[in-house]
């Protein structure tokens, strides 16, 4: 395995007639300046005895290229890359998929070499002796892959993903509800051409598929059964000459009919449905009154199950570094309530495996939800019409507060906040929808100095949420300054009784804690999100309400429950053991910045202070201090054994964002 903490962090190790600390990274000589001073300019006030020099480096880019010396010296001739077309790449990328490396799923699963359907034509690898023979040792959580499959949920369903990637969905109850709110386009002009095709021949125009029974495309030699064109249908629908035929027909009409322009993409059986309208359209005038007078059988938002968020531990949906495994390692450590990182509608209605598995949940789990994030209410109310009948969490949570350009300029996130009519829309559709809580996430507002929320919380519990968090911070602020939690409070007491406000931003010690609860008695709780994923013993702290000096032992055994989790998690093959470090260097990348409790002048630390360099009191403490991914490359091979040659790794995520100047 790897050395010793002692041996990897010896080098990082300073003299001790070393010379006085220079100034850190922010120009201001902390040793001569008085705790006060320190904490006025945000700078956390280290005891002097530990301070020392900032460490030189060549580089002062974010990306670090971490190789040994036999690499380094095998790569040295070879710095200057000839520049590869595309069509190169791409021929390098489907011959290095052909290596033994890149073993067939079918193959791998059966491990019979004729179970793949696709034969020589597979773009993977069929040498299953030549995998074998390259393919390194288990570590040891191998063995629980088998407890593993039986303590998470919520996995994708291979049919439902084929189903979801032919659009052959339904979504009866989102798009009734649309309807009724006046959310689902019409689209008569398409529907009038449907018809008049139906009325000439009854086949598309290529005369080559016709539709069953249930508004499903089917082709000659297509084998899918009507049951799985529609499983959201009651089997009391498959009833020949029924009356409750009729409405079902209708409502797959109504149901699976285009809405918005931009909403295309995830349209339910757009074409294929409409080819049955000229059958089911004395059907559908009948239907015009059976959700009014079906109105009464609906479980009324008072009637559903709601969750008391008072007095809970939240620990918030936290992008990369929120996985299973980490949320794991703060259920250990206090947490109440998790909740899945954020998921986008448009690429879970398309079956993207990889979105759904931001879903999944733990047995350890008692109290989880998801978090979901879409600009429509269309396309938001088909997910959660989804997630509420393939998963099982106990709420659903709405993001309208994400600040990242590429959700915010596709009209998600905080750019709701710029449309209150379209996010009562999306909370309204949602809500009537699903039968677990909706709760949504929002800042202040979208541009700093100009705050809106205040405006909105009285009718967000008249729209159907059941609870709301107020993130102290707008748009535009990102994660510069600090949270304004005088106007979260103002938020929580304008808000009606029968919604829960649950303010968020900056919660870094059980003072805090303390703090904004006594303050405003109406919050129902605080979520917290950075501070746990600098410290996730802090839910530890706030239930035992003591600072907790933590030692590096205690927090490198918390690492090791980690990567534990991760590998029964992701697998202890090589992929897994790669996509485990991976996500504990995301992790590293935001914990480098705690500073003991021993260490400190003042107490607590606050989220905002800057960290000087400094000596910790045994080099393990010194090195999980780095800022350096180098030295978090170490710590991660103490724990999952050396990095293969050429090992790269840049944060996705910068923990040093709160000094950036495009932060403020």
């Amino acid at each position: 395995m790897a050395e010793s903490a002692a041996e990897l962090s010896e080098s990082r190790i300073f003299p001790a007639d070393s010379p006085p600390p220079q100034p850190n990274s922010t120009g201001v000589p902390v040793h001569n300046l008085t705790p006060e001073e320190l904490v006025a300019k945000a700078i956390a006030p280290v005891k002097k005895q530990f301070l020392r020099p900032p460490p030189t480096r060549a580089n002062q880019n974010d990306t670090v290229k971490y190789t040994n010396e036999r690499s380094s010296q095998q790569h040295s001739s070879t710095l200057v890359k000839e520049k590869k077309s595309k069509r190169q790449l791409k021929r390098e990328r489907r011959q290095e998929k052909k290596s033994a490396s890149h073993l067939c799923p079918e193959v791998a699963k059966s491990g019979d070499v004729s179970s793949c359907p696709y034969k020589d034509k597979c773009r993977f690898s069929h040498d299953l002796d030549g995998f074998k023979a390259q393919k390194p040792d288990d570590l040891e959580a191998g063995s629980t892959n088998t407890l593993r499959k039986s303590s998470e949920v919520n996995g994708l369903n291979k049919d439902v993903q084929k189903l979801l990637w032919k659009n052959k969905i339904k979504f009866p109850k989102a798009d009734a509800k649309l309807k009724s709110l006046g959310l689902l386009g019409p689209a008569k002009s398409k529907m009038k051409v449907m018809e008049d095709k139906e009325q000439e021949g009854g086949v598309d125009s290529n005369n080559s598929h016709a539709t069953n029974g249930n508004g499903c495309m089917k082709g000659t030699g297509d084998s899918v059964d009507e049951s799985e064109c529609s499983p959201c249908v009651p089997e009391e629908n498959n009833i020949v000459n029924d009356r409750p035929l009729k409405k079902a027909k209708s409502e797959n009409v109504e149901n699976c009919c285009s809405v918005e322009g931009d909403n295309a993409g995830v349209s339910v059986l757009e074409e294929d449905t409409r080819n049955n309208t000229a059958d089911t359209q004395p059907a559908a005038k009948i239907d015009d009154i059976l959700p009014e007078t079906d109105g009464s059988l609906k479980t009324h938002p008072r009637e559903k199950k709601l969750i008391d968020f008072r007095e809970k531990l939240y620990l918030a949906p936290l992008t990369t570094v929120g996985n299973l495994p980490f949320r794991r390692v703060c259920k250990v450590l206090g947490a109440d309530v998790t909740c899945g990182e954020m998921a986008m509608c448009t690429n879970l209605l398309q079956g993207q495996a990889s979105e759904w598995a931001l879903l999944r949940r733990h047995s350890s789990e008692d109290l989880f939800g998801v978090q979901i994030c879409g600009a429509y209410p269309d396309t938001v109310a088909r997910t959660v019409e989804l997630i509420d009948q393939q998963c099982t969490v106990d709420f659903i949570d709405i993001n309208m507060g994400c600040p990242i350009d590429i959700v915010v300029n596709k009209g998600a996130g905080s750019c709701l906040l710029t449309k209150p009519m379209r996010m009562k829309g999306v909370i309204e559709a949602t809500s009537g929808t699903a039968d677990k809580p909706i709760t949504i996430k929002v800042r202040t507002g979208y541009f700093e100095g100009k705050n809106r929320i205040d405006s909105l919380i009285a009718d967000i519990g008249t729209w159907g949420a059941s609870a709301v968090t107020v993130h102290g911070r707008t748009r535009q602020q990102r994660y510069s300054k600090l949270a304004d939690w005088d106007y979260i409070y103002q938020c929580a007491r304008k808000a009606s009784d029968d919604l829960q406000v649950l303010g968020n931003g900056d919660i870094y010690s059980y003072l805090d804690w303390n703090k904004h609860k006594s303050d405003c008695p109406e919050l129902a709780s605080c979520m917290i999100a950075r501070g746990a994923l600098i410290k996730p013993w802090i839910f530890t702290e706030i239930k035992e309400q003591r600072h907790w000096d933590i030692t590096s032992g205690e927090r490198l055994n918390i690492m090791k429950d980690f990567a534990r989790f991760g590998l029964e998690h992701w697998g202890s093959d090589k992929k897994g053991v790669e996509t485990t470090r991976h996500f504990l260097l995301e992790w590293l990348s935001y914990a480098c910045r705690y500073i003991p409790v021993g260490l400190l002048d003042v107490i607590p630390q606050r989220l905002n202070w800057r960290p000087p360099a400094y000596y910790g009191r045994d080099d393990l403490e010194t090195l999980m201090a780095s800022d350096s991914a180098a030295d978090w490359i170490r710590i991660s091979e103490m724990l999952l054994g050396k990095v293969p040659d050429g090992f790269t790794f840049a944060p996705k995520h910068k923990s040093n964002a709160y000094d950036r100047a495009e932060n403020g």
